[in-house]
């Protein structure tokens, strides 16, 4: 990425009735001049004030009417000078204002370049720059709360209160390898190793929501899987409200997986319904969708698998036991529930069984009670003010097993060792924030936003 040059896009999604181009950089006022006037131009002396004005077309004659404003750096999302012009939306005005603004001098923004420039220009810390991503990517409200959390500085700020007492620590322990000959004001070993015991569990605490976060924020994925004409389509359109799969009595009539995006009780969920899952089969097609179901199952966090309750069989079990990998969550519903006597009584699977009848509703109720008590049973469910990403988490465990050693080195009164430790245990809680971070890291995180943002 080039940092002094000017940038563009479009920072809306297409289609929409307004779009808008962003220009951020030292050029961003003599870009805009070349393809937008007004009988108020853009100026220093007028900043921040939304601006009516015309696109200029490339033989300078008068294009659309459309509004922009220039908000000059540093008080302005990248830092730097940024000129937003409104168009009108749909395919055509969006792209072709774009390529005046090319033409006129600006280079096309990577993805992500944005909020990456507004990161290195000191705007907001790494923390920010990517719930910036989050927000975006949110399904739900409680991932978007989480988001607007951390974009507000919830995560960044209690990162940097431990690692403000973490170098404070650091100190103490280099004026030790300093100054061993004089007496200054030392704190005792213990009086160090509890105040690192400290920062560890504010640490541990922040770990911690790691896996209730990634629930709040990606979701859970869910595949409805079983034998042909058990009546996986048909929980899918209960679960969904309404009918999204066709329904039939044929047998494998599902020949591809089908995926919807569903909230259930709170929980964003991918729905997968997948073909009928059986031994032989004479059709291609289905032989291929039975073979997608199979790979499908081997990314699932939850599975459903139907059974038809009017028809058991042990083979049907066997079936579920053989596919479903032994560390997915497995739930055994057993449908057509209305076609069964009241006395019928769910046959031993191993695995927590509910019946219901995906036709009449019953027992879907109790489904979702279990479906919930699975999400969550490793997890708490209360929406955590802040929640750490795999990315984040990795470099808690490392600073935490950092702080590990440095306690076990202070013990002992090995302060050189403890000293190195600790460098090693601010590193880590550093490179959450992006005080201290590599290119390598940066070009990953931000290589995963839109063009535009």
């Amino acid at each position: 990425m080039r940092k002094n040059d000017t940038i563009a896009a479009l920072c809306t999604a297409p289609g929409g009735a307004l779009a808008i181009i962003r220009i951020s950089g030292p050029g961003a006022l003599a870009v805009s001049a070349g393809v937008w006037t007004s009988s108020h131009p853009l100026s220093p002396e007028s900043p921040r004030r939304l601006t009516f004005g015309f696109a200029l077309n490339a033989d300078g004659s008068r294009g659309e009417s459309c509004m922009a404003v220039y908000m000059p750096g540093p008080a302005s999302y990248t830092g730097e000078d940024v000129v937003e012009i409104q168009c009108h939306g749909g395919e055509y005005a969006p792209k072709r204002m774009l390529g005046e603004v090319l033409r006129a001098g600006a280079r096309l923004a990577e993805p992500g370049e944005f909020t990456r420039r507004a990161f290195l220009n000191g705007k907001m810390d790494l923390t920010q720059a990517e719930a910036v991503a989050d927000l975006i990517s949110a399904r739900s409200e409680s991932a978007g709360r989480i988001a607007e959390r951390q974009l507000s500085g919830a995560l960044g700020n209690k990162i940097r209160a431990c690692s403000g007492e973490l170098y404070h620590l650091l100190a103490e322990i280099e004026s030790r390898l300093d100054f061993p000959e004089e007496n200054l004001d030392w704190q005792s070993s213990e009086e160090l190793i509890r105040q690192f015991s400290g920062i560890s569990g504010q640490l541990r605490e922040l770990l911690s929501t790691q896996s209730s976060g990634a629930v709040f924020r990606d979701g859970v994925k869910l595949v409805i899987a079983g034998a042909p004409n058990v009546g996986k389509s048909s929980l899918l359109n209960t679960l969904l409200g309404y009918d999204r799969a066709i329904v039939s009595a044929i047998p494998g009539t599902t020949r591809d997986t089908l995926r919807e995006t569903a909230s259930i009780r709170g929980v964003t969920v991918d729905l997968i319904d997948t073909a009928g899952i059986r031994e032989h089969t004479a059709d291609v097609i289905e032989g291929m969708g039975i073979e997608r179901s199979r790979n499908t199952l081997a990314g699932a966090e939850i599975v459903f698998w139907i059974f038809d309750a009017s028809a058991v069989t042990d083979e049907d079990i066997r079936r579920m036991r053989e596919t479903v990998p032994e560390n997915i969550d497995t739930i055994a519903v057993w449908n057509k529930k209305d076609l069964v006597a009241d006395s019928f009584r769910m046959p031993e699977t191993g695995k927590p069984s509910v019946a219901v009848s995906a036709k009449t509703g019953e027992g879907i109720g109790s489904l979702l009670d279990l479906f919930e008590q699975t999400v969550w049973k490793n997890h708490d469910r209360t929406e955590p003010e802040c929640a750490v990403s795999a990315r984040h988490a990795k470099l808690l465990e490392d600073a935490l097993d950092a702080l590990e050693m440095t306690v076990r080195e202070t013990e002992q009164e090995f302060y050189e060792l403890a000293a190195a430790n600790l460098r090693r245990a601010i590193e880590s809680v550093a490179t959450i924030t992006g005080e201290s971070v590599s290119p390598d890291v940066l070009e990953d995180i931000f290589s995963r936003f839109c063009i535009g943002k």
